[in-house]
C-alpha cells in the first residue's frame, strides 16, 4: 500500500535548495501561500519508491535558527512543529560543500531538534575546484545523520538521496541518542520545567520555546507558564544564544579538522573572484550592466519578430476564411470579431513574453542578478532604499504582484514600504503587448550600424523611464514616510554557474501558460463583452441608423460599398461602447486620445494587456474594409478621426506609451499592496500619484510632439 509523507526541504540561501526541489519534483509543483501569511509556499510531489510518495515543502532559506524576516519565521515555526497545517516527518537539509563551516551551524541546530534528518551535500564540484576534500563517511559519523553528495543540475545523487530517504523512513532512523552539543546544560532547570509541560520537546527545542514563546502558536495559558519559568529561572536569551553558537562553532571546528582538507585560500583564485573583479568594477561593472540590459531588450525584438509576424499572418488567414465560409449572422460575427480577434490579441505576444522571461531566468541562473543588487546599492541609498530593493524591482519587470510580496526580505520597514510604493512603476510583462503594438505603429523599423534596432532602443527607453521615475518617487517619498530605523545591506553573492537550459525552457513554457490561461481568460472575457457592447446600442437609435443607410443604398446602389462602411462606423459610434467612449473623450482629448482609446484605458484597468484585446475587438467590429484579413496593426494604422486625420500619430503614440509606463492599470497590484501594508491608505495613495503622474507627463509629451 502506497504511503504519502511530508518532507521539509531546508538550507541556507544559495545552497542549491531550489535546484534540488526542481530536480525532485519536476512538473509536479504548486505555489501558494502559507496559511495566514503572505509568504510563498512551494510544494511538489516526488516518487521516492513504489511504496512511498513524498510531498516536499520548500521552506524559505535561513542562516540559523534565530529568525528575523517574515519568511524566516515561517520556516522556523514549521521546524518547531508549530504550524498546524504542515507537520514534516523528515527533513532534507541542503548544505553547501564549498562553504561547509557556515552551513554546518544551521545543520547542527536542526539535528538537535531530534527530527529525522538527511543531509544533501551540494556544490561538491565547486569544493573540488577550490581544493577542498571532504571525508563524507567521517562527517556522517560525526554528525550522526546520513549524508548524500548531490548535483541536482546534472541529476547526480538524486536516486541515492531517494534511497536514503526511504531507508530513513522505513528504519525509523532518527538521530543518534547524543546531541551535537549539550543543550541541556545551557539552562538546565528552565529546560526541565518546560519539558514537564511539553514532554515531546528536546532540550534544544525547549530553549527555543523559552526564547520565542510569545511568537509561537501556543495558547495564552501555555505562554504565561513558559514566561513564568523564564522569569523564575532568570533565563537570559541573549547569553544563551551566544553560548550556544560558541559551543557549536568549537565543535564544528574540531569536525572540520577531522573530516575536511582545505587548501590555503590565498593559493587559489576562484573563477568567480576573477570574474567579479571585472563585473563589479566601479567603472566597467556599470558599463557591462547597461550593455546587458541593452542586449536584453534588443533581443526581445530581434528574436520575436518572425514568430509574431507568423502568428498575425495565420490569424488573418483564419479570419478571412471564416468570413468567406460562414453565413452572415450574429454568431459568425461573434466568432470572427469577438473570439478570433481576442484570441489573436493573446497569442501574438507569446513569443516576446517567453523570450523576456527566458533571458531574465538566464541572468538569475548564472548568478549575475545578485551582482546587479550589489552594483546598485550605492544608488539605492541616495533615494532612501538599499540594494535589497533591487531584486523586487527587477522582479517587477515580470509582474508587480510577486515582486511586491518579495519585499518581505527587506528588514527595514521604511525601505520595504518605499519599495512597495515604487515597484509598480517597473514595466511588467503585462505592459509588453501594449509597448509592442504602439512602437510598431509609430516608430519606424530602422537599423543603425546594421544591428541597432530603433524600436528596441525605444523599448529600452520605456523600461529605463519607469526605473528612473521609480527612483525619483522614492527620493520624494522618503521625506514623507516617518519611520526611523537603521538599515543594513548584507548580501551573499552566489558563485557563477552554467545556466540550466532545461530550467530556462521550463520557465518560458510556464510563463506562456500563465499568460494564456490567466491573463488570456480576462482578455477573452472582456473581448466578448466588448463585442456585445460594440455591436448593440439603444434599440431605437440603431433602428434609425439601419433604416437610414438601407435607404441610401437603395437610392444609390453604385455606392453601396462605401455606404456600408459608413454604416459600420455609425453603428459603432452609437453602440453602448461608443456612447461610453464619447462621454470620457473630453477628459482624454488633451492627451491625444479618441473615444476608442478611452474605452481601452477603462478595460485595461483589469489587466494592462487587455488594451490589445480591446483594440482588436473595437477595430474588428468597426472595420471599414471588406475583409478581416488585415492585422490589428494595419487596422490601427489606418484608423482616422472624424476630420480625416490619423489617430495614431507619433505624438499620440508616445503619449500613450508614457501613460502605460506610469499609470496604475492593474487591480491585482492594488489588492496585493493592500494585503502587504494591511491598509487601504497606501494603495489609494499609489493609485492617485501614479495616475496623476501618467496624465501630466502624457499631456506634456503630446503637446510637445503634436
Amino acid at each position: 500500500m502506497s504511503k504519502k509523507i511530508n518532507i521539509a526541504l531546508v538550507g541556507n540561501p544559495n545552497s542549491g535548495k531550489s535546484s534540488l526541489f526542481n530536480s525532485l519534483t519536476g512538473l509536479h509543483q504548486k505555489v501558494g501561500n502559507f496559511p495566514g501569511v503572505t509568504v510563498d509556499k512551494k510544494t511538489g510531489l516526488s516518487k521516492i519508491s513504489d511504496e512511498i510518495t513524498a510531498n516536499f515543502i520548500d521552506l524559505p532559506g535561513m542562516y540559523s535558527l534565530y529568525p528575523k524576516r517574515a519568511d524566516e519565521w515561517v520556516s522556523y515555526k514549521v521546524l518547531l512543529q508549530q504550524d498546524e497545517f504542515i507537520k514534516p516527518e523528515l527533513i532534507v537539509l541542503v548544505a553547501d560543500a564549498s562553504n561547509l563551516k557556515r552551513n554546518l551551524l544551521f545543520c547542527t541546530q536542526i539535528i538537535d531538534f531530534n527530527i529525522p534528518v538527511v543531509v544533501a551535500l551540494s556544490m561538491m564540484d565547486l569544493a573540488k575546484q577550490t581544493g577542498t576534500q571532504i571525508d563524507v563517511p567521517g562527517l556522517e559519523r560525526e554528525l550522526g545523520v546520513p549524508i548524500v553528495p548531490i548535483n541536482p543540475r546534472k541529476n547526480k545523487g538524486i536516486e541515492l538521496l531517494k534511497k536514503t530517504i526511504e531507508s530513513t523512513i522505513e528504519n525509523n532512523h532518527s538521530l543518534s541518542n547524543r546531541s551535537f552539543i549539550y543543550s541541556g546544560m545551557l539552562a538546565p532547570k528552565a529546560i526541565s520545567e518546560v519539558q514537564q509541560i511539553l514532554p515531546f520537546a528536546s532540550d534544544y527545542m525547549a530553549i527555543h520555546y523559552l526564547i520565542n514563546y510569545s511568537h509561537l502558536s501556543f495558547n495564552e495559558q501555555l505562554k504565561e507558564q513558559i514566561q513564568e519559568i523564564a522569569i523564575r529561572n532568570k533565563f537570559n536569551s541573549t547569553r544563551t544564544q551566544a553560548e550556544e553558537i560558541m559551543q557549536r562553532y568549537a565543535r564544528i571546528k574540531h569536525i572540520m579538522q577531522q573530516t575536511v582538507v582545505e587548501t590555503d585560500p590565498l593559493q587559489k583564485s576562484l573563477f568567480t573572484e576573477k570574474l567579479d573583479n571585472i563585473l563589479l568594477d566601479r567603472k566597467w561593472g556599470y558599463l557591462i550592466l547597461v550593455a546587458v540590459l541593452f542586449l536584453l531588450f534588443q533581443s526581445v525584438f530581434w528574436l520575436a519578430r518572425y514568430p509574431m509576424d507568423g502568428i498575425e499572418w495565420a490569424f488573418g488567414k483564419i479570419a478571412a476564411i471564416a468570413s468567406f465560409s460562414l453565413p452572415i449572422n450574429w454568431a459568425s460575427d461573434l466568432f470572427i470579431n469577438g473570439f478570433l480577434a481576442g484570441l489573436s490579441g493573446i497569442m501574438v505576444f507569446i513569443p516576446q513574453i517567453m523570450i523576456l522571461f527566458g533571458l531574465i531566468t538566464l541572468l538569475e541562473d548564472t548568478g549575475y542578478m545578485a551582482r546587479i543588487s550589489f552594483l546598485t546599492d550605492k544608488l539605492m541609498r541616495k533615494v532612501g532604499l538599499n540594494g535589497k530593493s533591487v531584486m523586487p524591482m527587477i522582479s517587477g519587470f515580470a509582474c508587480a504582484v510577486p515582486a511586491i510580496m518579495s519585499t518581505r526580505n527587506i528588514e527595514n520597514k521604511k525601505e520595504r514600504l518605499l519599495t512597495i510604493m515604487i515597484t509598480p512603476l517597473m514595466s511588467c510583462s503585462a505592459r509588453l503587448p501594449v509597448y509592442t503594438i504602439l512602437i510598431a505603429l509609430v516608430i519606424p523599423s530602422k537599423l543603425y550600424f546594421g544591428f541597432l534596432s530603433l524600436q528596441g532602443l525605444v523599448m529600452m527607453g520605456l523600461y529605463l523611464l519607469g526605473t528612473i521615475m521609480s527612483l525619483i518617487v522614492a527620493w520624494v517619498m522618503q521625506w514623507f514616510i516617518n519611520i526611523k530605523e537603521r538599515s543594513y545591506f548584507i548580501l551573499e553573492l552566489p558563485v557563477y554557474r552554467n545556466p540550466r537550459w532545461k530550467n530556462v525552457l521550463y520557465i518560458m513554457i510556464e510563463k506562456a501558460k500563465i499568460f494564456i490561461f490567466d491573463a488570456g481568460k480576462i482578455i477573452m472575457i472582456i473581448s466578448l463583452l466588448l463585442w456585445v457592447l460594440s455591436s448593440y446600442g439603444p434599440p431605437q437609435k440603431m433602428k434609425e441608423i439601419n433604416e437610414s443607410y438601407s435607404l441610401q443604398i437603395k437610392n444609390n446602389p453604385a455606392s453601396a460599398e462605401e455606404i456600408t462602411r459608413e454604416k459600420k462606423v455609425a453603428l459603432l459610434q452609437h453602440s453602448f461602447a461608443g456612447i461610453l467612449g464619447k462621454k470620457i473623450e473630453p477628459a482624454i482629448a488633451p492627451l491625444g486620445y479618441d473615444w476608442k482609446i478611452g474605452i481601452a484605458l477603462i478595460t485595461s484597468f483589469a489587466a494592462r494587456e487587455v488594451f490589445v484585446g480591446t483594440m482588436a475587438t473595437l477595430y474588428s467590429v468597426g472595420d471599414n474594409t471588406n475583409t478581416n484579413n488585415n492585422t490589428l496593426r494595419q487596422k490601427m494604422s489606418a484608423a482616422v478621426r472624424e476630420d480625416g486625420t490619423k489617430v495614431y500619430t507619433l505624438a499620440t503614440g508616445l503619449s500613450l506609451l508614457i501613460f502605460y509606463v506610469l499609470a496604475m492599470q492593474c487591480m491585482s497590484t492594488i489588492a496585493v499592496v493592500k494585503r502587504e501594508t494591511r491598509s487601504w491608505k497606501w494603495p489609494i495613495i499609489q493609485l492617485l500619484y501614479m495616475t496623476g503622474l501618467a496624465y501630466l507627463l502624457s499631456f506634456i509629451v503630446y503637446q510637445l510632439f503634436k
